[in-house]
């Protein structure tokens, strides 16, 4: 009785939510980048901070651009956050990899590479599902190198929206707000070592902020390193690993 109140629960959050950003999505005006993804399967990055409205690029991007032919699955943590998230996005027609480096990362991994092999680009959200905030996880650099494939950035910026309390600071855009959303051209980390593919996602990243409309590199460094050092007063004591190039910024 107990686990059918809670999936109750759960599907009442997915409707409400799902309702909820498409009443927004409509009456806000958009624009979308012309930049095309490849025939090829691909990577595709976002910040985890810009989940909330992603999935309206999602029907840009691959539903509309390839008239359904081409999919993306998102890697979604098994926490009960990630299954809300997984219930959601299935609306729009976007299958999900479940695991994450905190949780089930090995099998999500082997997933990815399954997926790709068979034609499905993997979309990874970097700093997910705990950050830091901004921070490079090592699945998106080993899924791209070990595949030998190109990377797209994904990003939005609202002129107008809400900011949450949380630890990736989502932005929801508020209703008549402007949207810019855009996909970056394709961009290789093959040849990098690791903390330079990581710094090369990270600045992509930045980048497309500002030119959507959102903060520029510089402010987005100085954010970074700011909310790093708030995070890690808040998780040194937990069973967390950090990379050794983050702690030289504490």
């Amino acid at each position: 009785m107990a686990n059918c109140f809670k999936n109750f629960k759960l599907n009442l959050a997915v409707f409400f939510i799902y309702g909820l950003i498409w009443l927004i999505f409509l009456t806000c005006k958009k624009t979308f980048s012309d930049t095309k993804l490849p025939e090829n399967p691909c990577v595709v990055v976002f910040w985890h901070g810009r989940l909330a409205f992603m999935s309206f690029a999602y029907l840009r991007y691959w539903r509309r651009d390839y008239k359904g032919k081409k999919h993306g699955k998102v890697i979604i943590s098994d926490h009960r956050d990630g299954e809300l998230i997984t219930r959601i996005i299935k609306f729009f027609g976007i299958g999900t990899i479940r695991g994450s480096s905190s949780k089930g990362g090995a099998r999500a991994l082997i997933d990815a590479f399954r997926q790709h092999k068979n034609g499905v680009d993997v979309i990874i959200t970097p700093d997910g599902p705990r950050g830091p905030r901004h921070s490079i996880a090592d699945g998106a650099v080993v899924i791209a190198q070990k595949t030998k494939s190109k990377i797209y950035a994904l990003n939005y910026e609202a002129s107008s929206f809400w900011q949450l309390k949380s630890w990736d600071e989502m932005i929801i855009p508020k209703p008549f707000s402007t949207i810019n959303f855009s996909l970056s051209q394709a961009f290789d980390i093959s040849d990098l070592q690791s903390l330079q593919a990581k710094e090369k996602i990270q600045n992509v990243l930045w980048l497309a902020s500002e030119n959507d409309g959102g903060k520029s590199v510089e402010q987005n460094k100085n954010d970074f390193v700011e909310n790093l050092k708030k995070w890690w007063v808040k998780n040194k004591d937990k069973d967390i690993k950090i990379d050794e190039n983050l702690k030289d910024l504490l």
